[in-house]
């Protein structure tokens, strides 16, 4: 099975931290670890999955202050691997209110954390929904964007 690293992080939301409130603890995560190797998950790639959930959860406990008014430049890396309608779903909801200023760069340093070549929209979309899970104050945000990425007829306003 090839999976990426997000496939297994979509998996593992599904399955084990939907009906959760926060990630699993890390006494939970030999357990959880070996039924991801039972479903057919690489070692390496769960490893690289839960280093990227502690840096979610390292990312959603640092904040400074938010700038209303700041304009995001991407680097090239960026641009690479967020194209332009991704760069434009993340714009969108910064302007809806679901994203603070510091959640969209928690989500655009995490999408550069899994090392894809490319995410787009779909796949933006569940990196943007487990970032909202780890941060807290984000409850209603987050239940905006499970819906969202749930539900295919939901559409942005």
């Amino acid at each position: 099975m090839k999976e990426t690293v997000l496939d297994l992080l979509m998996f593992l939301f599904e399955n084990y931290m939907e009906d959760e409130d926060r990630f699993p603890p890390q006494n939970e995560r030999a357990g959880l670890q070996m039924k991801l190797l039972e479903a057919g998950f690489d070692h390496d790639e769960i490893e690289h999955a839960f280093a990227w959930l502690e840096g979610v959860l390292e990312q959603g406990s640092e904040s400074g202050p938010e700038r209303d008014h700041a304009f995001r430049v991407y680097s090239d890396d960026e641009q690479m691997m967020l194209d332009v309608d991704a760069r434009g779903f993340l714009m969108q909801l910064e302007q809806i209110g679901v994203l603070s200023p510091s959640a969209r760069e928690t989500v655009i340093e995490r999408a550069m954390a899994l090392g894809e070549d490319e995410i787009d929209v779909e796949r933006l979309k569940w990196i943007v929904l487990l970032v909202l899970f780890a941060k807290p104050g984000e409850e209603q945000a987050f239940a905006w964007m499970e819906d969202l990425v749930f539900d295919d007829a939901a559409v942005l306003h």
